[in-house]
């Protein structure tokens, strides 16, 4: 059968050719440039833990230790206040990043400015207690968990507030990742010379595609440049970023709003008083220190600083820019400390969202299908989510030879509405957030919640920036016999647990994604018992035989204990860590049910369209 021909070799596109090679996919990457990534400091990029987790089981870990940063803590401030604080768990090897999260408030004074241990007394922070923990997490692990937890490596829920009306954590938060784009393009074309990728992937520089043609069998796409010909395949992706040639050849409308912020940035080596954590200052003190600043640490005592700008305003000159960085640190050390000024830029941000997705063989991804990235949200962030959630249905699709008609939709009606969703809570936000005056002024209490808001959106939380669920999915199975709720709804992520295989390996349940369907028993007591004892004992013969004629590939996996489900909790778990379904006990005809369902073909299947319609209206 022919390739899957992805047109852009960014970190969407190559994300996706290795995505589709670990499923024994092969693919032709059409890249415009010349396959030499341009060498920006400042052009960094923040990973939340479940993205920065398929990045690495894309082959790509070792890279992400050597060239990302993971914070130990994100602090808010407003004028010389602390206002927000979260504290994230260190590993064995000393890195920081996220098992647990402990939020706080007060006041921000030169205690503050000493770089004190992340959790100490001075900090104004307790290091244990009922209202925090730390979280116990994995030497040298590039995701960190906290297992039995309802957030996991997804992301923790909101806070509680207390009897002072501070807000505590309530559960766990994972360290983003913070990396240059560079790096991590540089890894993941590294990445595709290993592996099942060096003999299913090939990657063609300095080709333009300039036509589109499709049939009932296939697609064909011509380009122009260094290979003028027509490739065929099997489907087309356009992950060519915001000017997308294939969204254009597909006549795909993208509505939307342009210069929604606009930013300065610069990339720096100096000593922050905040050593290893993120700090978003808004309306700083000093004179000239405009609405917002933001900065967040790099490898090698380097910094990436961000600046909000007016959206419409002046042209920054290289002199302004100086000053502005100056000020800013003198203002956050007391005095200019000694600075080495790697790389600048201006950017501008903007809000947009396809129409379609998918257009019968030919689907968009990342930037060609979306433009956001206001308010601490994350557009690579989305691009990686739609990769995992498109590249197990386009290899369903490609093994099975079939249409898959529903399965292939299912990725427009799921991710669209997600990132609609995502846009709507930003553009939602940026009135109360960005706007002076109003309710704003007169709601008690309302700078705090707007505060804890933002640091949600670059934290990867809330509405802003929490992982998507897809409740609504086409795929979901239709009232299933024996289905019972357990503390992750249908549809959303799963929370990560250890787990054991039938063989008696073990690991971390989102380690083993990407691999087919999971299925979960939850068997208290596995980890003391023998496997040689419980791996023939009660359920387990039963449950093995029936992911053994699943009709997509299953693994079998055991766990001690899942949030919100009682023991022989069997859950059923979609090759991009979404729960399908939950059973009470060994259900073989609906397990088998379910998974016909992923494949689109439950009788009485939901409509693809239904969500779509209404995320349309919506945005």
């Amino acid at each position: 059968m022919d390739p899957v021909i992805i047109v852009g070799a960014g970190p969407v596109g190559l994300a996706l050719a290795l995505a589709l090679a670990a499923r024994d996919v092969p693919s032709v990457v059409l890249d415009e440039g010349t396959g030499e990534d341009e060498y920006r400091p400042a052009r960094t990029v923040v990973l939340r833990a479940d993205t920065a987790g398929f990045v690495e089981r894309l082959g790509c870990a070792g890279a992400l230790r050597a060239d990302g940063v993971r914070w130990t803590g994100w602090r808010s401030m407003r004028r010389r206040q602390l206002v927000h604080r979260v504290v994230f768990a260190e590993t064995g090897d000393g890195a920081g990043t996220g098992g647990a999260a402990i939020e706080a408030s007060g006041p921000f004074d030169a205690s503050e400015r000493g770089g004190a241990r992340p959790g100490s007394a001075s900090d104004g922070v307790a290091a244990a207690g009922p209202r925090g923990r730390v979280a116990p997490a994995r030497a040298g692990a590039g995701v960190d968990r906290a297992p039995g937890t309802g957030g996991g490596a997804m992301g923790a829920p909101a806070g509680a507030a207390d009897e002072d009306g501070e807000e505590a954590a309530a559960g766990y938060a994972a360290a983003p990742l913070h990396i240059p784009q560079h790096a991590l393009t540089a890894a993941l074309r590294t990445a595709l010379s290993t592996g099942p990728a060096a003999r299913l992937v090939r990657v063609v520089t300095e080709c333009r595609v300039d036509a589109l043609e499709q049939d009932a069998t296939g697609v064909a796409v011509h380009t122009r440049g260094r290979q003028e010909t027509w490739w065929r395949g099997s489907h087309v992706v356009g992950c060519d970023g915001a000017r997308s040639t294939v969204r254009k050849l597909l006549d795909i409308r993208f509505p939307g709003r342009t210069a929604v912020e606009r930013h300065a940035v610069a990339m720096l080596r100096v000593g922050l008083p905040w050593p290893g954590e993120g700090v978003l200052h808004r309306r700083p003190p000093w004179r000239g220190g405009g609405d917002e600043v933001t900065a967040r640490p790099l490898p090698g005592d380097g910094w990436r600083l961000d600046w909000l700008l007016p959206p419409r305003g002046d042209l920054v000159t290289p002199e302004a820019l100086v000053a502005q960085i100056r000020e800013t640190l003198a203002g956050w050390c007391d005095d200019t400390p000694a600075y080495e000024l790697v790389d600048t830029g201006v950017y501008t941000l903007h809000h947009r969202l396809a129409r379609r997705w998918r257009v019968d063989r030919a689907f968009l991804a990342g930037d060609a299908a979306h433009l956001l990235g206001a308010l601490g949200t994350q557009g690579l962030d989305e691009g990686l989510r739609d990769v995992e959630n498109l590249a197990w249905k386009l290899a369903e699709a490609w093994h099975d030879g079939g249409p898959a008609e529903v399965l292939l939709d299912s990725y427009q009606a799921e991710r669209r509405t997600a990132v609609a969703a995502r846009l709507r809570a930003a553009d939602q936000s940026l009135p109360v957030l960005r706007g002076g005056g109003g309710l704003r002024t007169y709601l008690r209490g309302g700078a705090r919640q707007h505060d804890a808001l933002l640091t949600d959106g670059h934290l990867g939380r809330g509405p802003l920036g929490a992982p998507p669920a897809y409740p609504h999915s086409p795929l979901a199975p239709l009232d299933p016999e024996g289905a019972v709720e357990v503390g992750t709804a249908a549809g959303a992520p799963v929370a990560d647990v250890p787990v054991t295989a039938p063989d008696g390996t073990t690991g971390w349940l989102r380690d083993r994604l990407g691999r087919g369907l999971l299925v979960v028993l939850v068997a208290p007591g596995t980890g003391v018992w023998d496997r040689r004892h419980w791996v023939t004992a009660g359920v387990m013969p039963r449950l093995a035989e029936t992911v053994r004629t699943l009709p997509l590939r299953g693994e079998l996996l055991v766990t001690e204990a899942y949030p919100g489900a009682a023991a022989h909790t069997v859950l059923l778990v979609r090759p991009d860590g979404h729960l399908a379904a939950a059973f009470t006990g060994v259900h073989p005809p609906s397990l088998h049910a379910a998974a016909e369902a992923l494949r689109g073909n439950a009788p009485g299947q939901a409509s693809a369209e239904a969500p779509e319609e209404a995320t349309a209206q919506a945005h």
